[in-house]
């Protein structure tokens, strides 16, 4: 099983990177079709820096409570630092694959973006999940599917070695690339009630970037160049070009790229 040091996408700037990724408009669209309303009990299972937490906390209110979970020290000391001092918002730290003990019962649990980073415990963190849901409560999982893949015009050889870099993700890291198209049927499984699901783009990128996503994809190439440095060495010129001939792609306003989010909620049995 893999570690907290080993997360795939720690570096010093991962707090930073996580927050300034976040779109606060998309966290409270995807937060209203799934439920969530004033007065609510609610798990943010995966809370990372709290910015999310901290959104949901307001929508809940008056009267909500919410409590963020991490596997990160740094995460969690981060988030109870910059959100934790409202009342009725809090963060602990716990690992989503033991299981959730001593926390109380929820009305709603929200997973946005974990499972992906769990590949071989995903179903059984959901089960967790589900032993921390009040019955009649609601499980909200959000995650990405084919993520970081998909790509128009990528520079002769590179789509290959991403595709190489993604299989070496799963075997060695225990990261999901497609763990969007599980979800379904995760909850059909567990026999929730009531299950229903949406898609949407997540990385929707044409013309003109922003500096967020700039600054969010520069890291991704520079965990995939730490992990996976001999496959990348595969690319004509290295590691050094593979990254300036990516970013020139990615800047160049005529390149396409996108990845679907997969939104899946379900009633857990009375």
């Amino acid at each position: 099983m893999a570690k907290n040091q080993d997360y795939l996408m720690e570096n010093p700037e991962e707090n930073l990177r996580l927050e300034r990724k976040t779109r606060e408009k998309s966290v409270r669209a995807q937060a209203s079709w799934c439920g969530v309303k004033p007065g609510m009990r609610i798990l943010d299972a995966g809370c990372g820096p709290g910015k999310t937490t901290a959104l949901l906390h307001h929508l809940i209110q008056p009267g909500g409570s919410i409590l963020g979970v991490d596997y990160s020290e740094k995460r969690i000391r981060y988030a109870k630092g910059k959100y934790g001092n409202d009342l009725g918002i809090d963060f602990q730290l716990h690992d989503l694959r033991d299981p959730l003990k001593d926390m109380g019962a929820f009305d709603l649990i929200w997973a946005r973006f974990v499972l992906e980073y769990n590949r071989k415990e995903s179903l059984d963190i959901v089960r967790h999940l589900t032993s921390a849901l009040k019955p009649g409560g609601c499980v909200c999982l959000i995650d990405l599917d084919y993520n970081c893949l998909s790509h128009y015009k990528l520079p002769d050889k590179m789509e290959p070695i991403i595709l190489k870099i993604a299989s070496a993700l799963e075997r060695n890291f225990n990261f999901d690339p497609f763990i969007g198209r599980k979800l379904y049927s995760y909850l059909y499984d567990l026999g929730y009630n009531h299950i229903e699901v949406d898609i949407m783009p997540h990385h929707l990128f044409y013309g003109k970037i922003g500096e967020n996503d700039i600054f969010n994809w520069q890291k991704k190439i520079e965990m995939a160049i730490t992990t996976e440095k001999a496959l990348i060495n595969e690319y004509p010129g290295g590691t050094e070009r593979f990254a300036e001939d990516f970013k020139r792609f990615f800047t160049d306003p005529r390149r396409f790229t996108y990845t679907p989010l997969i939104i899946c909620k379900g009633t857990k049995p009375a």
